[in-house]
């Protein structure tokens, strides 16, 4: 049974509260419970990112999550990143992971602070209520501009061009909250195989389709049935494409040449909104007229309804939705 890395300490500088296991006979081994970014710092990070000129509160809190968030999933992976670091980010989206790894990577002397190389595919105009430009040029011109540069690559091919037995540009490659978003399994695999010999090691983060707490059971409901949907249609641009285990996850790091050097499970607290945003979706009138339309099979319509039916009923039990648990991991080289 891996560790538990219980993140609900949003207003505390301790370190993790940690249930320890001992670990089966595999790869798993024990994060370490230091904690090298403060969650004090979740405030200025929250700063750094784009929002309105006059936020409102729950905007700001929003903002407040995700770098509490971000910044347990950095404690979590240990000592891999800290001042100096150069990380490799991809699929870094807006840059909600890109601000709390440049703030991990800082340091009072420019010439002692770490670099942010993030990349990731998406078109400049995806997103709302901002868009990936604007959240990235955002950031570029702020404070922590200097420790990163956003490249819009196809990550396989952003690696492919750099020749191979070159000195490794970064020491680690950071996937966070990305791999989800993948078309297919098999990018996994194909980015896990690229990754040999430019990094030194390769820290994962993804929902692990496990709920700690009950209120998140209904986000796990949710993935399961909005990847089932993903999987009968084409061109859609929703958050879950294709589902992965952490177990699934773990075989395409062995397919790749990568061990798992330690693994663990961070639970979100309670201010992470990603599990009720997802499950809205699924319970939405919209959700069952885009299965009626979109697929064609009777069979799989079914299953949909009824697994929008489970959704709707694990999250009328609850006050507010949940997210569920995140499965953490750092693999080095076999």
């Amino acid at each position: 049974m891996p560790l538990t890395v219980n993140a609900g300490l949003e207003h505390s500088d301790q370190p993790y509260a940690i249930a320890t296991h001992h670990p089966p006979p595999d790869h798993t081994h024990k994060l370490a419970a230091t904690m090298p970014l403060p969650l004090s710092s979740a405030s200025k990070i929250a700063s750094y990112a784009i929002h309105p000129t006059e936020p409102p509160a729950y905007f700001l809190a929003i903002e407040h999550g995700q770098a509490i968030h971000r910044i347990n999933l950095i404690n979590a992976w240990g000592p891999a990143i800290g001042t100096g670091t150069r990380v490799l980010e991809l699929g870094c989206g807006q840059g909600t992971c890109t601000q709390a790894l440049a703030e991990a990577v800082s340091s009072p002397s420019p010439s002692n602070a770490g670099h942010i190389t993030a990349i990731d595919p998406a078109s400049p105009d995806y997103g709302a209520p901002f868009t990936l430009s604007q959240a990235q040029s955002h950031l570029t011109a702020g404070p922590i501009g200097p420790l990163i540069t956003f490249h819009r690559a196809d990550p396989v091919a952003f690696l492919n061009a750099i020749p191979a037995g070159t000195e490794p540009q970064w020491d680690v490659a950071v996937l966070a909250h990305c791999m989800w978003y993948f078309p297919s399994a098999k990018t996994l695999d194909e980015i896990l195989f690229a990754l040999r010999g430019r990094v030194a090691r390769v820290c994962l983060a993804e929902w692990a389709l496990h709920a700690t707490e009950p209120a998140a059971s209904a986000h796990v409901l949710t993935a399961l049935a909005r990847a089932t949907f993903e999987a009968h249609r084409s061109g859609s641009t929703e958050n879950i494409q294709t589902l992965m285990s952490p177990r699934e996850m773990k075989e395409a790091a062995l397919r790749a040449g990568w061990k798992i050097e330690s693994e663990g499970i961070v639970v979100p607290e309670a201010e992470l909104s990603d599990g009720f945003w997802e499950t809205r979706t699924v319970m939405s009138e919209k959700f069952s007229e885009d299965v009626e339309r979109e697929v064609a099979d009777d069979r799989v319509k079914a299953v949909l309804r009824s697994a929008r039916d489970s959704v709707i009923a694990a999250a009328g039990g609850v006050k507010k939705v949940r997210s569920m648990d995140v499965w953490v991991a750092n693999l080095v080289p076999e």
